[in-house]
C-alpha cells in the first residue's frame, strides 16, 4: 500500500514484547488483526450488550456486530487518508474487547466496586490485561504478544492518561499523542453507534421517524433528500438510505477535516504528529455539532427510556451481587482464578472474572450461586 508520510509504517513499528519471526505473507499489523479475531474474548463480544439485550430481540446489534461495523468504517476512512488500514482495522476490532457484561452500566458498577478498594475499572485498561495476560494461545508467551502500536492504541485511542497517575503505563509514551490510526477510532466508533442505535431504536418501535426528523436536522435533511429522489418509496427503505447518507457525511467530514488539520500544522512524520500538543483527528465544527444533536436525541428518546433503564438496573444489580458473592466465597470461582490469589488481591481477581463474562453467563451464575447454598469452605487470605 502507498502510505502518507504521517501514516504508521509497519516497518517502523517498535515491535512485539517477545521477538517473533516475520510471517511470509502477512505484515505485523495484519497478524495482530488476525490474533484479535481468533481470541476468546473477541468471540464473547457476541453475547455482550450494545444497547438492547437479547431479551428484546436477537435482531439488534450486540457488542460484536458493533465492533465489526466500527472496523469496516475505520478501514475505509484510513485507506481514504492513505493511513495504515491494517493498523486501523486491528485497533477497531480490539477497541471494545475489555467491555464487561451489560455495557456501560456494567462498567460503572465494576468501577464503583473497585473504588471501594482504592482502584478503578477502565475497559481500555482491562482490554490491555486481556491481550497481555488472559488470552492463552501460544507456547512461547502469555497473551497475544501484539505489536507496541496496537497495545498503545488500546490504551490511548479514546483518551490521554497522565503519567503521574498511571506510572504502570509509562512504556506507552503517555506524554505523546498516538498515531493518527489510533486517534480515528473513537470518532469512527461514534459514527458507527450513533447511526446504528438510531436504526435499532426505530426497529424496536421506540423512535418515531417524524419526531427524529424534527429533532435532528441532519437526519431530517437526509430523509427529505431521499424522499425527493425516491417519491413513493417504502418508508423503511427511505430511512435506511437516509442513515447511509448520514454515515457517509460524517465519515467524509472526518477524513477531510483531519487531513486539513494535518496539512495546517505542516506535520510530515509520525514522530512530529506524536509531539503535537493536541489530537488532530476531528470532525469539523459543523459536523461535530450535528453529530452532537444526534447523540442528544438518542439519550433523550432511547437510552433513557424507562424500559431500557430498568433492564440495565436489574442486570447491573445482579453483577453487583455476584461480585460480593465471589468476594465472600472465592473458592466458588474456577481454579484458574483461585490460583491467582497468591499474586493479586481478591477484588482484582473477582473483577477480572466478572468482566470476562457474557451477559447470560453472569445471569446464570447469579441465579445458581445466590439461589443455592453457599460453598462449604472459603479461602483464607
Amino acid at each position: 500500500m502507498t502510505l502518507a508520510t504521517f501514516a504508521m509504517d509497519v516497518r517502523d513499528s517498535r515491535g512485539r514484547r517477545y521477538a517473533e519471526a516475520s510471517h511470509p505473507y502477512r505484515n505485523e499489523y495484519a497478524r495482530d488483526r488476525d490474533r484479535v479475531i481468533h481470541a476468546r474474548a473477541f468471540r464473547r463480544l457476541e453475547a455482550k450488550t450494545q444497547v438492547f439485550t437479547t431479551r428484546f430481540s436477537d435482531h439488534f446489534r450486540n457488542r460484536l456486530t458493533h465492533t465489526l461495523e466500527v472496523a469496516q468504517i475505520a478501514r475505509t476512512v484510513a485507506a481514504a487518508m492513505d493511513l495504515n488500514s491494517d493498523l486501523a482495522e486491528a485497533l477497531a476490532l480490539v477497541h471494545d474487547i475489555g467491555h464487561p457484561p451489560f455495557g456501560h452500566e456494567g462498567e460503572r458498577r465494576l468501577d464503583r466496586r473497585m473504588r471501594e478498594h482504592g482502584e478503578r475499572f477502565d475497559h481500555n485498561l482491562h482490554a490491555l490485561r486481556i491481550v497481555e495476560k488472559f488470552e492463552q494461545s501460544y507456547l512461547d508467551f502469555s497473551g497475544l504478544n501484539l505489536t507496541f502500536e496496537v497495545r498503545e492504541g488500546i490504551v490511548k485511542h479514546s483518551r490521554d492518561y497522565a503519567a503521574a497517575e498511571y506510572p504502570d503505563l509509562a512504556e506507552y509514551l503517555l506524554d505523546q499523542r498516538p498515531p493518527l490510526e489510533a486517534q480515528l477510532i473513537d470518532l469512527v466508533d461514534e459514527i458507527a453507534y450513533n447511526t446504528a442505535d438510531l436504526d435499532d431504536g426505530r426497529e424496536a418501535h421506540l423512535i418515531d421517524i417524524d419526531e427524529a426528523r424534527a429533532a435532528v436536522p441532519l437526519f431530517g435533511e437526509k430523509y427529505a433528500e431521499v424522499e425527493r429522489s425516491y417519491p413513493g418509496g417504502k418508508p423503511k427503505l427511505i430511512f435506511n438510505e437516509a442513515l447511509r447518507r448520514i454515515l457517509d457525511y460524517l465519515a467524509t467530514d472526518l477524513i477531510q477535516q483531519t487531513l486539513s488539520r494535518v496539512n495546517d500544522t505542516g506535520i510530515r512524520t509520525v514522530e512530529e504528529l506524536r509531539r503535537d500538543p493536541v489530537r488532530l483527528a476531528s470532525f469539523s465544527a459543523e459536523a461535530g455539532a450535528r453529530n452532537t444533536e444526534l447523540k442528544q436525541f438518542l439519550y433523550t428518546k432511547l437510552y433513557n427510556l424507562s424500559a431500557l433503564v430498568d433492564e440495565r438496573e436489574r442486570s447491573a444489580a445482579a453483577l453487583d451481587e455476584l461480585f460480593q458473592y465471589y468476594m465472600d466465597h472465592p473458592d466458588a470461582m474456577p481454579d484458574s482464578y483461585r490460583q491467582q490469589f497468591q499474586f493479586e488481591p481478591a477484588h482484582r481477581i473477582v473483577c477480572d472474572y466478572i468482566a470476562g463474562m457474557t451477559d447470560q453467563y453472569l445471569l446464570r451464575q447469579h441465579q445458581e450461586r445466590l439461589a443455592g447454598p453457599p460453598p462449604k469452605r472459603s479461602l483464607s487470605r
